[in-house]
């Protein structure tokens, strides 16, 4: 896979080369990794590569010229390359999209600044893409995260085969919850099931861990899930006894319990 940053500051992206599994994923040969200034491709003087919009207003515009020849120059090289506008206005990514851009030849991920880009080179990118509904002074952040959501679901770059296969989101639930040495932790012990050594019964024990921590934290994503008959008994015997917990402690007086799985 080859990536590569259009940008007009190219020094916020090369060091994150440098780390974690960008770095063996680029010394493994999974990927390449490059970031281009957009200035290079602005002829004047001044490499001018913004200016005042046209019916007046805050900020400045990124002007098309300069966008458009950096990312044909980079197309000419990687004729296959998706181009990812980063944008407020993109579809929001997801575990979903990263999975389907990790099976692309290569990502050009373009960024903007300033108030906006001019809307002509926006007709020229294949995608435009959201990390979020908020704002940044730029598009170099999320560009560096899309790098690594997808440089992780590479074959090999985890190691394990199925490394990647329990993320979060990965089958529409968050991620089960981890534990490690010691076991007991200020009175709190790692779960027996997780010491049996049984893999059947420890394979259940993290779906059904996901399944809860999803419900507790994130119930939206279950609302397109399609529940199997087990998972939906679970969810109804673990539900029933939580509000049985906090009806008798809320009798009691007791604050209610702040865990979960």
């Amino acid at each position: 896979m080859n990536f590569v940053v259009l940008t007009i500051f190219p020094d916020m992206c090369r060091p994150f080369w440098e780390y974690g599994i960008v770095r063996r994923a680029i010394e493994g040969g999974q990927i390449t990794a490059e970031a281009m200034d957009i200035r290079d491709f602005a002829h004047d003087r001044h490499r001018t590569t913004d200016d005042r919009p046209y019916g007046g207003g805050c900020g400045m515009v990124m002007k098309p010229e300069p966008l458009a020849e950096s990312l044909r120059s980079v197309k000419d090289r990687l004729p296959g390359a998706r181009t990812v506008l980063l944008s407020p206005q993109g579809r929001p990514f997801d575990q979903e999209m990263a999975a389907s851009l990790a099976r692309e030849k290569g990502l050009v991920l373009v960024c903007g600044r300033y108030e906006g880009i001019d809307e002509r080179f926006c007709h020229l990118v294949d995608d435009e893409v959201s990390l979020g509904d908020f704002v940044l002074t730029g598009g170099e952040l999320g560009a560096m995260m899309i790098v690594d959501a997808v440089t992780r679901l590479l074959p090999g770059v985890l190691g394990g085969e199925d490394s990647a296969a329990y993320d979060s989101f990965s089958d529409g639930l968050l991620e089960h919850a981890h534990f490690t040495r010691p076991n007991d932790f200020e009175g709190e012990t790692v779960p027996e099931v997780l010491l049996s050594g049984n893999h059947g019964e420890i394979e259940k024990w993290r779906h059904e861990s996901a399944l809860i921590r999803t419900f507790l934290k994130r119930q939206d994503l279950l609302h397109d899930r399609r529940l199997t008959p087990g998972e939906i008994d679970l969810l109804k015997k673990w539900h029933r006894d939580l509000e049985h917990i906090l009806h008798a402690q809320s009798v009691c007086g007791t604050d209610p319990p702040s865990g979960g799985q």
